[in-house]
């Protein structure tokens, strides 16, 4: 069984992220095909997987060496070269695609500056080229746009044998849980009847326990929100009944909830509340009312 595949490898030179978003219909997907690596770049190696390609093409990109270059390493020292398809991004921007000739139809890629589309079993060329087109138009952060890429190739007709998998994984220097380590997103739906919707799902989630708030969703805190927060933290139980203002106390049940939650990188020092903080705030109020 082959991992018959249609994938993105991109890089945010602005934020320093590179990353990968793949789907197959095939089970688990996510632990053949990405592989990543801070300030170095990322590649999918998919068809007939070859998965040593994935520590080699990032060391030596890590090295210097260009995605072409590393491309015709890797298939130079290759006997199953027809068989393979995979998609290279540098961390600077270059990219190169290869497909093998053997690769099952339809099959092929394109590599721009920033990105690598690539596809094998799929419906038809479309798939391909809806993923290019949507990750050029798509704004925000990479996650979403690689994540759009995806919806953009499934909507076009994606893997002919229809879906199984996705997965998403990003990395960018200390991007990990507390800058530990680089691995800023490592997302996958492993079994799943919409494996992108589910991927699309579990990415609004991780945006909301990890990544930082955009400066237009921070809000100041006047008289009439903090009313709505300490209200919904009564109906919570982080406050007793009929509490008055938003004080320093009730701040301080604010940052307790958060801390219950997993809000925790979501605590602000300015004396602030972020839109998604309130937003998980007033829906848990929501149901604990109803």
């Amino acid at each position: 069984m082959r991992p018959s595949t249609f994938s993105v490898v991109a890089v945010d030179r602005t934020t320093g992220e590179v990353g990968c978003a793949v789907q197959s219909k095939f089970l688990s997907v996510g632990a053949v095909v990405p592989f990543v690596r801070a300030g170095a770049g990322a590649i999918a190696t998919q068809a007939f997987a070859n998965t040593a390609f994935g520590p080699r093409a990032l060391g030596l990109l890590a090295e210097g060496l260009s995605p072409e270059a590393v491309r015709d390493r890797l298939i130079a020292t290759d006997d199953g070269r027809s068989d393979r398809q995979f998609g290279i991004v540098a961390a600077d921007g270059r990219s190169a695609s290869f497909t093998g000739d053997r690769c099952i139809e339809w099959a092929g890629g394109v590599a721009e500056m920033n990105f690598a589309a690539q596809g094998n079993c799929l419906a038809g060329a479309p798939v391909v080229t809806a993923l290019a087109e949507t990750f050029r138009a798509t704004q925000g952060h990479l996650a979403d746009r690689l994540v759009a890429a995806l919806r953009a190739g499934q909507n076009a007709g994606g893997d002919k044998r229809g879906q199984q998998s996705a997965a998403l994984i990003i990395e960018k220097p200390g991007g990990g849980y507390g800058g530990f380590n680089d691995r800023y997103v490592d997302l996958r739906a492993d079994d799943h009847p919409e494996p992108i919707e589910e991927l699309a799902r579990l990415l609004e989630l991780h945006k909301l326990y990890y990544f930082a708030p955009e400066p237009h969703d921070v809000l100041d805190i006047d008289a009439a929100l903090g009313d709505q927060i300490v209200n919904a933290l009564v109906r919570v139980g982080s406050l007793p009944p009929a509490y008055g203002a938003f004080d320093e106390p009730a701040r301080s049940a604010l940052v307790s909830f958060m801390h219950v939650e997993n809000l925790e990188n979501r605590v602000r020092e300015d004396g602030r509340i972020d839109r998604q903080t309130l937003d998980y705030l007033c829906a848990a109020s929501a149901k604990r009312q109803a």
